[in-house]
C-alpha cells in the first residue's frame, strides 16, 4: 500500500518519512531518465495495485490492462522502475534498524536479544563470571558462504548500496543544516541515478571466480571490520552485568568464517583442484593485504619515542632482529623515526608480511608468529602507560589475526557421494561395486585401507584422476596455508559408513597424510527425509567402525554432520522436513554423546523458509536440548548474504543475536516438559500427514511437473546468468533431480511459494482430529520448536498471493485448471488452521514490522507479477527467443526478487 495509508507506530515514523522521501526521489529519477510517459505508467500501475489491495475489483482489471501488451523494452523499463523503488526501501529499512539500535544505545537500555540481555540472562540463570567467560571461550560460530545466488547483483551495485546507506546514516545527525541535508539527498540521487544507468545483472553467466569475489566482498569489506567491535561489545556487556573490567576476563573471538566457493564440486564441473588452489591463494593474498594496510596505519599511530616512554626489551629485541632480516626495509625508515620503536617494528612487520605473500625464506611461518609480534607490542603498551595511547587499535588487530589467520575464510570441499562410489569402484577394479551391499563395500574398503595398495587408475579415466588431484590439492593447501584453510570434506547424499570410508581411501591413495592419519574432517550430508531418519544409525556405525573410529580419535573426537533443509523440504514439504530434522538432531546428539564424541551440526539452510531460512537465533533456541553444544555452523547464501552482512551495523547485530542464542541454548537449555512425549506424537502426526498431502500432489500427480514447468518462470530462471553450476543434478529431468534453489525460486516468483506451506494445513487438521484442537493450541504456544514453525509458516503465507498465483496457473491451461484448485484448497486450509491455533485474525499480527514491510512492497510487486505473466505468455508463444522479451522477463525476475527479498 501507499506508505501514507500504512499504520506506522511512533517509533517507526522516521522510517515512514524516509520511505516517502526516497520514493519521491526515485520518481524524479524515473521521470528524468525514462521520461514522463514511463513515470505516468509507473504511477498508474501503482495506484491500480493499491486499489486492488484495498478490494477494488475494477482496479484489479485495470492493473492487468495497464501492464499487458507493453512493448518488450517498455516492459523492462517498467520492471526496472519498480525494482529501483524496492532497492531504496530495502536500504531505508536497513538504516531504520541502525537508527533503532542507536536509540537503545543512547538511552542506555537493553535491546532485545542484545549482548547485555544475553549476559544478564546467563547471570540470572546462576552462572558466575568465570563460568560465563569459560562458556564464551568455547562458543564457535561459523557462517559458511555459498555460491547459490538468486540475485546476480554486480559488485559495483553493492558498493553503491553501501554508499547510499552511509549517506542515509549521515541524515540521522540532528545537527545537519538544510543546505547539508539537500547536498546529502543530492548525493543519494546521484547514486540512484548511476545505478539506474548501470546494468544491474551481468549478461554473462558468472564464473567460479566471479562468485568467489562476490563472497569475499562481504568478508573483507564488512566482517573483517566488525569482529573487533563485537568482542568489545561482549566485554562491555560483561562489565555492565558483572562489574568486571574487560582485562579481568580473557576472551577469544568466537567467530570463524568459511566458504564453499571454489570447493563445492557437487554437480558443478567448473570446480576442481585448480579452483581449490586458486581460491585459497586468493584468500591468503587478500588477508595479507588487509594486515599490511592495518599495520601500516598502526605504525603511523604508534609514534612513541624512547625519550618519552619506556618500551619492553622484547619489542626492542624484535626490532633489532627484523632490522637484520630486512636491511632494505630498515634502511628505508626515516632517520627521525628510528627512535620510535613501535613504528619501526611495525614497518618491518609489514616487510615480513610482504615476504610471506611471495613465499620468501623470511616469511612468517604462520599467523601465530604475527599474533605473537602484535601481542608483544600490546603488552609493552600496557606495561608503559599505553592503555590510551594505541593499545585499543593493537587489540583490534589481534582480534582479526585470531579470527582470519592467514586463510581469511576456511574453504570447504563437497562432492556427491555417488561420484566417490563410481570412482572407488573403478580404482578397485570392481565393475559391480555400486550394486554391492553396503556390508560388502565396507569390508573391501577396510581391506584396501589396510593394504595401502596403489589404485588401478586407467589412463583415460579423467574423473578418477581429477578426484585424486583434489585430495592432493587439499594436502598441499594444508601445508601452505595451515590446518584451518581447508574445512570438512562434505559428502552430498551420504547414506552409510561406506561413504566416509571411501573418502578416507581416496585421500590415502592421493598421499594425504603420508603414512600417518588422514588429516581431514569428513562430514556426511543427510538431505532427504529417509536419509535423516537413518542418520543416527549411520553415525552409530561410523563411531564403532574399526577404521573410522580411530580416525575420529585422531581428529580430536569431534564429528561434523551436515543436515540439509532444502532437499528434505523438496522431498516431503516444510512441516515434515522440519520435524524430521528436529528428530534427527536429537537422536544424533544422543548417539554421539553416548560415544563420547563431540558433534558439530552443520545446518545447510538457504534464504527461504522452505530451505531452512528465517531467524537463525530463534531456530537455535528451538533446537533439541543438548544438540547445540556451543557450536553453530550454518550456510549463508543468495541475497541473504547481502541482507545480513552487507552493512557493518546490521552484520554486527546478526552476529550478536546468533552468539546470544548459541550461548543461551548451550548453558540454559529448556527444561524438560511433562507434555513432551505427547507433543512428539502430535508433531509426528502433523509431519506424517503433511508429507502425504505434499507428495500426493507434487510427486504422485502425473501432470504436476508439467504444471510446474508452465505455471512458474522456471524456463526463464534456467536461462539466468546467476550461477556457475547447472539447475539440475546429474543432467536428468524431473523434480527429484532439480536443485532446490531454482525449485523454490520459481515458486516464489509465481507467488505460490508452495514449498513453504503446502501440506501443513492437512497435517494440522489430521492432528486436531486425533488429539483435539486444544492440544495443538498448547503446542503452538508453549513449545519453542512449534512456535518457530508457525512463525515461519505465517511469513510465507503472508508473502504468497493466491489471487496472482491463479493467473500464473492460466499459463498451464487445462492442467492448471485441474491442479490449481487443490493448491488453493490447501492454502485456505493452512491459513485457517494457523490463525485458529494462534488466535489471530490476520497473518503476521504478531510481527507488525514484517507485516508492514510486506504491505509497503505489495503495490510494486503485484504489477511486476502481472507483467511477468504477460511476457511469459508472449515469450513462450515465440519459442523462447533471446532478445528484448527475455531481457524484460529477467528484469521482472530481478524486481520480484528484490520485492519479496528472501527468494532462494
Amino acid at each position: 500500500m501507499d506508505p501514507r495509508q500504512i499504520d506506522f507506530p511512533e517509533k517507526d515514523q522516521p522510517l515512514r518519512e524516509d520511505v516517502s522521501t526516497l520514493g519521491a526521489l526515485v520518481g524524479e529519477v524515473i521521470r528524468e531518465q525514462g521520461g514522463g510517459g514511463l513515470f505516468e505508467c509507473v504511477e498508474a500501475a501503482r495506484h491500480a495495485a493499491i486499489g486492488r489491495r484495498l478490494g477494488d475489483a475494477a482496479a484489479d482489471g485495470t492493473l492487468e490492462e495497464q501492464v499487458g501488451g507493453l512493448e518488450a523494452v517498455a516492459a523492462g523499463e517498467l520492471a526496472r522502475s519498480f525494482s529501483t523503488y524496492f532497492a531504496v526501501v530495502n536500504l531505508a529499512e536497513t538504516v531504520h534498524r541502525i537508527r533503532r539500535r542507536r536509540h537503545y544505545q543512547r538511552q542506555g537500555s537493553e535491546q532485545r536479544e542484545g549482548m547485555e540481555e544475553t549476559v544478564r540472562r546467563l547471570r540470572d540463570g546462576g552462572l558466575g563470571l568465570e563460568e560465563v567467560a569459560a562458556l564464551f571461550r568455547e562458543v564457535r560460530i561459523e557462517p559458511v558462504f555459498t555460491a547459490h545466488p538468486t540475485e546476480a547483483t554486480r559488485r559495483l551495485v553493492l558498493e553503491k548500496d553501501q554508499r547510499i546507506v552511509r549517506l542515509l546514516v549521515d541524515r540521522l545527525d540532528p545537527s545537519l543544516t538544510p543546505p547539508e541535508e539537500a547536498r546529502t539527498l543530492a548525493r543519494i540521487r546521484a547514486e540512484v541515478t548511476a545505478a539506474w544507468q548501470t546494468e544491474e545483472s551481468p549478461t554473462l553467466k558468472p564464473t567460479v571466480e566471479d562468485e568467489r569475489e562476490h563472497v569475499l566482498f562481504h568478508v573483507t569489506r564488512v566482517l573483517y571490520r566488525v569482529v573487533p567491535p563485537f568482542c568489545e561489545d561482549l566485554e562491555a556487556a560483561l562489565a555492565a552485568v558483572y562489574g568486571a573490567p574487560a582485562e579481568a576476563v580473557h576472551l577469544v573471538s568466537p567467530f570463524r568464517f568459511a566458504s564453499w566457493v571454489g570447493g563445492d564440486m557437487d554437480g558443478n564441473p567448473n570446480v576442481s583442484a585448480r579452483t581449490l588452489r586458486a581460491t585459497l591463494a586468493r584468500h591468503r593474498a587478500l588477508v595479507l593485504d588487509l594486515y599490511r594496510e592495518e599495520l601500516a596505519k598502526l605504525s603511523r599511530r604508534l609514534s612513541q619515542s624512547l625519550s618519552r616512554v619506556a618500551v619492553d626489551e622484547r619489542v626492542l629485541a624484535r626490532q633489532r632482529e627484523y632490522a637484520e632480516l630486512f636491511p632494505e626495509a630498515f634502511a628505508a625508515v626515516r632517520p627521525r623515526h628510528r627512535e620510535m620503536p613501535y613504528r619501526v617494528l611495525l614497518e618491518l612487520m609489514v616487510a615480513r608480511l610482504a615476504a610471506t605473500a611471495r613465499d620468501a625464506a623470511e616469511a612468517y611461518s604462520g599467523p601465530q608468529e604475527l599474533f605473537d609480534d602484535l601481542r608483544g607490542i600490546a603488552r609493552s603498551l600496557r606495561n608503559h602507560r599505553g592503555d590510551h595511547a594505541g593499545l585499543f587499535a593493537v587489540r583490534r588487530a589481534l582480534r582479526r589475526v585470531e579470527t582470519f589467520g592467514f586463510h581469511l575464510a576456511t574453504l570447504d570441499v563437497r562432492q556427491d557421494g555417488l561420484v566417490h562410489r563410481a570412482v572407488v569402484g573403478r580404482l578397485l577394479g570392481d565393475s559391480s561395486w555400486e550394486e554391492r551391499p553396503v556390508a560388502e563395500r565396507v569390508a573391501r574398503l577396510h581391506q584396501a585401507l589396510a593394504e595401502a595398495a596403489a589404485p588401478h587408475l586407467a589412463a583415460d579415466d579423467e574423473q578418477a584422476a581429477e578426484t585424486l588431484e583434489v585430495f592432493r590439492a587439499i594436502g598441499e593447501s594444508q601445508q601452505r596455508y595451515g590446518d584451518q584453510a581447508v574445512g570438512p570434506y562434505i559428502i552430498s547424499m551420504a547414506q552409510d559408513v561406506d561413504d566416509v570410508l571411501s573418502v578416507l581411501l581416496l585421500a590415502r591413495w592421493a598421499g594425504l597424510g603420508g603414512e600417518g592419519p588422514v588429516p581431514l574432517d569428513v562430514a556426511p550430508l543427510f538431505e532427504t527425509v529417509p536419509d535423516l531418519e537413518a542418520a543416527p544409525t549411520v553415525l552409530e556405525r561410523m563411531v564403532n567402525d574399526p577404521v573410522y573410529g580411530p580416525h575420529l580419535a585422531d581428529r580430536g573426537q569431534r564429528q561434523v554432520v551436515m543436515i540439509g533443509y532444502s532437499d528434505s523440504n523438496k522431498d516431503g514439504g516444510m512441516a515434515s522436513s522440519r520435524w524430521s530434522l528436529q528428530k534427527a538432531q536429537a537422536a544424533m546428539s544422543a548417539v554421539m554423546a553416548a560415544a563420547g564424541v563431540g558433534l558439530t551440526l552443520f545446518h545447510g539452510s538457504g534464504g527461504t523458509i522452505s530451505r531452512g531460512g528465517g531467524k537463525t537465533h530463534r531456530a537455535v533456541l528451538a533446537a533439541p536440548a543438548g544438540s547445540v553444544g556451543g557450536r553453530l555452523r550454518v550456510t549463508e547464501q543468495g541475497e541473504v548474504i547481502h541482507a545480513k552482512f552487507g552493512v557493518r551495523s546490521i552484520a554486527l547485530r546478526n552476529l550478536e543475536r546468533s552468539f546470544g542464542a548459541v550461548a543461551l541454548a548451550t548453558a540454559l537449555p529448556a527444561e524438560a516438559d511433562p507434555r513432551a512425549e505427547r507433543w512428539q506424537r502430535i508433531l509426528s502426526r502433523v509431519g506424517e500427514r503433511s508429507r502425504a498431502a505434499y507428495r500426493g500432489l507434487i510427486y504422485d500427480h502425473e501432470r504436476f511437473f508439467e504444471y510446474f514447468r508452465q505455471a512458474t518462470p522456471i524456463d526463464v530462471i534456467e536461462r539466468l546468468a546467476i550461477g556457475s553450476r547447472p539447475a539440475s543434478r546429474r543432467s536428468r529431468q524431473g523434480i527429484e533431480n532439480l536443485r532446490a534453489i531454482p525449485w523454490v525460486f520459481a515458486w516464489t516468483q509465481s507467488r505460490h511459494i508452495l514449498p513453504g506451506w503446502f501440506g501443513l494445513g492437512s497435517g494440522l487438521e489430521a492432528a486436531a482430529e486425533d488429539f483435539g484442537r486444544d492440544e495443538l493450541v498448547a503446542l503452538a504456544g508453549d513449545l519453542a520448536f512449534a512456535g518457530n514453525l508457525f512463525d515461519d509458516a505465517e511469513m510465507v503465507l503472508a508473502k504468497a498471493d493466491l489471487g496472482i498465483a491463479r493467473r500464473y496457473a492460466t499459463l498451464a491451461g487445462e492442467v492448471g485448471r485441474e491442479i490449481f484448485p487443490r493448491i488453493e484448497e490447501e492454502f485456505e486450509r493452512t491459513v485457517r488452521w494457523v490463525l485458529d491455533l494462534r488466535g489471530g485474525t490476520r497473518l503476521l499480527d504478531r510481527d507488525p514490522t514484517l507485516q508492514r514491510s510486506i504491505q509497503l512492497r505489495n503495490p510494486y510487486v503485484d504489477p511486476m507479477s502481472l507483467l511477468q505473466i504477460d511476457l511469459l505468455r508472449r515469450w513462450r508463444a515465440a519459442d523462447r527467443p533471446t532478445g528484448d522479451l527475455l531481457e524484460a522477463l529477467v528484469a521482472t525476475v530481478n524486481g520480484i526478487a528484490k520485492g519479496l527479498r528472501n527468494t532462494g
